[in-house]
């Protein structure tokens, strides 16, 4: 369950994500793979800024897209 939980919170955090970073999205499986890590560098972030966003599903999407967002722009830095 927390395998399907993962895929479900990385896709929907990865598709906002690349519609929040203009041009940052690479397609669905990419999107997933960049959400699920960015739910993972969204949480070591908002630790080491002692930083605490809602609770539950909410706040991981929330995590995950916001950590995407930032692996998106630095991608987005190497691309150009």
């Amino acid at each position: 369950m927390s395998l399907l939980y993962a895929l479900l919170i990385g896709g929907i955090a990865g598709w906002l994500a690349g519609k929040l970073m203009k041009g940052g999205g690479f397609g669905l499986i990419f999107n997933i793979v960049i959400g699920i890590i960015g739910g993972v560098v969204g949480n070591w972030l908002f630790q080491k800024l002692n930083i605490t966003l809602m609770s539950g599903i909410v706040g991981d999407i929330l995590t995950g897209a916001i950590g995407a967002s930032v692996i998106l722009f630095v991608a987005g830095l190497f691309k150009k």
